[in-house]
């Protein structure tokens, strides 16, 4: 695995000196992107940039699952997760 990592504040002082904005615009740009990205997923709506990576959301069934430290049969309740797909273009650039 990678053993360097880019947290929000290099990303953002990255992007900003990748596209000649300030710092500041560029968070907000980040801000609004994410709250996009969650408002779409919390209604169902699949996001795709092409070439890049889709995000959508998926159902998990309830289904019954064992205690690990009793063994007893526990019923776990349905809920919903995300599934975030690789596209053609970031896979190429990690090759």
């Amino acid at each position: 695995m990678a053993d360097k990592s880019l947290n929000r504040t290099e990303l953002v002082a990255a992007v900003a000196a990748e596209s000649g904005q300030s710092q500041a615009a560029v968070n907000g740009v980040l801000d609004a992107l994410f709250s996009t990205l969650s408002k779409s997923l919390s209604e169902g709506t699949k996001v795709s940039i092409p070439g890049w990576l889709a995000v959508e959301r998926t159902a998990r069934a309830a289904r019954t699952g064992r205690n690990p430290q009793t063994g007893e049969s526990i019923e776990i309740a349905a809920s919903n997760g995300v599934k975030i797909s690789a596209g053609s273009k970031l896979k190429a650039a990690v090759k």
